[in-house]
């Protein structure tokens, strides 16, 4: 059993103090140094970047291998800054909505290494890192539609103009003809990730692009990560919680076998 003591409310909120002050402090000397963890889809990826530079990116892009990669990405990137005497001031974390199973990891480790490391923790919604990797790729006239695959035709979505402020909240949503009409008719959308392909033979508006391919990772994250730390908008890594968006909800084999 831990002889570390468990922490108060007290004490949670003058280690917040205490973060602010550090964040301050690394402001004025340079940029951030942060890890990035993105575990939301099929996709498990971490990064370490400073100064908007990425130094090191590891991903697996093809399966849920979120649980034996994560924690060795990790290891990996701690090697690093101890081999380089670099000083970490940050943890970013994609905080969904995504797979229960995939946040749930993800953000357990996020939260770790923030406790750990006596830093701050920065969550970064999934839709939100979808979207900045489609910036460069639309005109200003565009609005951004990332969609991460639920169950038969659902998915989930966030539906942001070109400068990622949002337009319509994140909803889950079951897809079909008529979907996303009412913004059709107005403007121009792209639709993107891993729920955007199944649907790309449903919504057939003229104003309608689907992109394949597009997937969060962590390296998407170190542009909107440093301008939260900039801002000192970091959560509270003792309580909290990714969004799930649903509640997980547990299935039986159909064949089972005893």
């Amino acid at each position: 059993m831990s002889d570390k003591p468990k922490k108060t409310r007290l004490h949670i909120h003058v280690q917040s103090f205490f973060l602010y002050l550090r964040h301050l402090k690394c402001e004025s000397e340079n940029m951030p140094t942060i890890i990035h963890i993105e575990t939301a889809t099929e996709v498990c990826s971490a990064a370490l970047s400073s100064a908007g530079e990425v130094l090191l990116l590891k991903e697996n892009l093809n399966g849920q291998s979120h649980a034996t990669s994560l924690g060795v990405y990790v290891e990996e990137m701690m090697q690093y800054v101890r081999e380089k005497g670099i000083r970490i001031d940050a943890i970013s974390v994609s905080s969904g909505p995504g797979s229960y199973t995939g946040l749930r990891i993800g953000v357990s480790e996020a939260k770790g290494l923030s406790y750990g490391l006596d830093i701050p923790l920065i969550a970064i919604p999934t839709h939100k890192i979808m979207a900045s990797l489609m910036r460069g790729k639309a005109g200003s006239d565009y609005l951004l539609c990332p969609m991460i695959d639920a169950r038969r035709m659902e998915v989930y979505t966030t539906i942001y103009d070109i400068d990622l402020n949002i337009v319509r909240a994140t909803s889950a949503d079951i897809v079909d003809g008529e979907s996303y009409a009412d913004l059709l008719e107005k403007r121009k959308i792209l639709f993107f990730g891993n729920g955007a392909e199944k649907c790309s033979e449903i919504i057939q508006h003229p104003n309608a692009t689907f992109v394949p391919g597009i997937k969060p990772t962590a390296a998407a994250m170190t542009d909107l990560a440093e301008k939260a730390f900039a801002v000192a908008d970091f959560v509270d890594s003792a309580y909290f919680e990714p969004f799930y968006l649903k509640e997980f909800i547990a299935t039986i084999p159909r064949n089972k076998v005893i």
